[in-house]
């Protein structure tokens, strides 16, 4: 994404627009953007200002934000990202749902994890994109899913299908390959979670087996890589 506007501040509600249609044109689209990093923010603002049928009323920079400022915007779609420091997008996301089912909400990312891909598509998000698309297509997708469509790149829909009807990790697998990665040995890990030592190695049999790891490192990495676990 090419990076090339004036600097706005978080959590800026006024206009970012200079110009504002008369009564005869059509309403713009209004979107709110949700990222912690000031120069994605920037970036967004710079490719959203240049199209004549979007307004960007507001910007943030956690999902409490997003939040707030999408109860008090009501925005036709808002752009989220996957990782924010408060709480992650797909939380924001279902909270926002939770109020306004009707929310349009696009996933904009650069995790391409299938398993996060779909927390994201079940918590209802109507798009998801990577932040490295080129800027034609991320206004294309906002006019997209404001139509009423749904979009994801046939990169991130191979992606999906890649592992189609792979068998999911158990929360409590999943438990136990964190600790795992944090470099913890089985009898660590079975004080933690006050289980037995064999139980663990049971879980990180099964783990293997569900990734089709060949050992504990490549686990975390296949883990990783899907969007399983963070480091």
């Amino acid at each position: 994404m090419h990076i090339s506007a004036k600097r706005f501040h978080s959590g800026e509600r006024a206009s970012l627009r200079v110009c504002r249609p008369s009564m005869n044109d059509p309403q713009p689209i209004r979107i709110l953007s949700v990222d912690d990093h000031p120069l994605i923010r920037e970036g967004i603002a710079a490719i959203i200002n240049k199209q004549p049928d979007m307004l960007l009323v507001s910007q943030a920079s956690t999902g409490s934000e997003g939040i707030q400022y999408y109860r008090e915007h009501r925005p036709d779609i808002t752009l989220m990202d996957l990782r924010l420091p408060d709480l992650s997008g797909i939380d924001a996301i279902i909270a926002i749902r939770s109020e306004f089912p009707e929310a349009r909400i696009i996933m904009l990312t650069t995790f391409e994890g299938d398993v996060e891909i779909q927390r994201a598509l079940e918590a209802g998000a109507r798009g998801y994109l990577l932040k490295n698309m080129p800027p034609r297509e991320l206004v294309d997708v906002i006019r997209q899913v404001h139509a009423g469509k749904k979009r994801i790149p046939p990169e991130v829909a191979a992606h999906l299908a890649d592992h189609m009807g792979d068998e999911d990790l158990t929360a409590r697998e999943v438990e136990v390959l964190q600790h795992v990665s944090g470099g913890n040995r089985n009898r660590d890990i079975a004080d933690l979670l006050c289980i037995s030592e064999e139980t663990v190695k049971v879980h990180i049999k099964h783990i293997m087996d569900k990734l089709g790891a060949q050992d504990r490192t490549q686990a975390i990495a296949i883990a990783v890589r899907r969007g399983i676990i963070r480091l």
